[in-house]
């Protein structure tokens, strides 16, 4: 029913969060905002995926959102939410791969916007804010004030090796330093060691060392659930680690220099709703007078963009 509908004469708009791991497109009833289809692609980063990688991503999206012959769908707008889409980032790339997806699947808006992912997690907030805070934490983590629904000032978002302070990254390298610390006797002893010694296939420095230098260093935000189950458990330093990231994270929003009352916005593993970081983080802002309001991810957001009258 929703496909034909769709099909004759029925007006849509389709809105795309492409981040790290996964590129994923909702087309959606233009004056109601009903979803009226999904789809999922490859990684969308727009700094590291190249572009036609990235565009046959952002295709394999946009065929699962448009149903079968949607090159009849009337979708009047696309509005697309890039990691590394940002002002000075690849948001170039990201809208030539867009233009390149939107013409292999038929689809020709009037309107296509490139934001990067804090823009559209932003618009992701309660009545679409124009103006506040976003901060995102998961694999990596970054924060922005945004104006007029664009991002004006980034604070972190400045990779593995140099930043994303507090992020699914930054748990995961921390725990492997702190079972290094214990086995050597520079630290406190430490329920990690456990999960840690299943990962590297036995315990010891040399092992850790290893799996830590494997692959790519990104891959050690697979650590953070570790980190979270071992103080669910009742571990003392990963509970000072998780301490720590929301300590870092609430720095990051301190500063973007926060307004009393102002929206913040935050999204990503950590900081979804129910994300272990959640509550710390709220803690933490609480004296800056800000509430976190916490979102799954920027899709409902470029959905939301895309629904405005321009």
């Amino acid at each position: 029913m929703n496909e034909s509908r769709i099909q004759h004469g029925g007006e849509g708009v389709i809105g795309i969060d492409a981040g790290g791991t996964r590129t994923r497109a909702r087309l959606a009833d233009a004056a109601t905002g009903r979803t009226l289809g999904e789809g999922t692609g490859g990684p969308g980063n727009a700094l590291s995926v190249p572009e036609d990688a990235l565009a046959r991503h952002l295709a394999e999206a946009l065929r699962g959102a448009v149903p079968e012959g949607g090159r009849a769908a009337g979708v009047t707008a696309v509005v697309a939410g890039f990691a590394g889409g940002g002002p000075g980032g690849g948001r170039e790339q990201a809208r030539r791969a867009l233009e390149a997806a939107l013409a292999q699947t038929g689809v020709s808006p009037a309107r296509i916007e490139v934001h990067g992912d804090a823009e559209v997690a932003f618009a992701a907030g309660p009545g679409t804010p124009a103006d506040g805070l976003v901060l995102i934490a998961g694999t990596g983590a970054a924060g922005a004030r945004v104006t007029g629904r664009r991002a004006v000032r980034a604070v972190d978002g400045d990779g593995w090796l140099l930043g994303d302070a507090g992020s699914g990254f930054w748990l995961g390298r921390e725990a492997l330093r702190a079972v290094l610390r214990a086995l050597d006797g520079r630290g406190p002893a430490t329920a990690l060691a456990v999960p840690v010694e299943a990962l590297c296939g036995g315990l010891g420095k040399e092992r850790v060392v290893r799996y830590a230098y494997a692959g790519h260093p990104v891959r050690l935000a697979e650590l953070s659930p570790l980190v979270v189950a071992a103080a669910a458990g009742g571990d003392a330093v990963a509970a000072d680690l998780l301490d720590r990231a929301a300590d870092e994270l609430a720095a990051t929003v301190a500063a973007l220099a926060p307004r009393r009352g102002e929206p913040l916005v935050v999204t990503g593993g950590l900081l979804a709703p129910d994300g272990p970081l959640l509550r710390r983080l709220g803690d933490r802002v609480a004296p800056f007078g800000l509430t976190p309001s916490a979102v799954p991810d920027g899709l409902s957001g470029a959905v939301s963009l895309a629904r405005l009258p321009r």
